[in-house]
């Protein structure tokens, strides 16, 4: 498993940005496929988007689609969540995950993203 921090969570404007950080603590993060979910209150896990280990394959959350954009620097160790055009309903607590096989086995411990009308 890999060590996840993730960082650049707070308070927008509906239409602003943000960017979320996660930082691995792994020397073998390159081989990690990551991703990024949200929940909120009251509410079930939602999956938001998801880089393989060599960045060339990525997937968004339908809800996402065309607002929010996942990368990864190896150089770095870290993945990043740009969000633009954020709405209210963006609102949640965001975890980054990191997976070798199937399943996403190391998360971190989420960064709150608040989006005000």
């Amino acid at each position: 498993q890999v060590q996840l921090v993730e960082s650049g969570g707070g308070l927008a404007q509906a239409g602003g940005s943000l960017r979320l950080s996660c930082a691995a603590s792994s020397s073998t993060f390159s081989r990690y496929a990551m991703g990024w979910f949200r929940q909120a209150p009251g509410k079930e896990r939602e999956f938001v988007a998801a880089i393989d280990w060599r960045g060339r394959y990525i997937s968004y959350g339908e809800s996402v689609k065309g607002r929010f954009t996942i990368s990864r620097d190896s150089s770095k160790d870290t993945i990043y969540l740009q969000m633009n055009s954020l709405k209210p309903e963006d609102t949640a607590v965001y975890y980054c995950a990191g997976r070798i096989g199937n399943t996403y086995d190391s998360w971190g411990q989420g960064t709150q993203v608040t989006v005000s009308s």
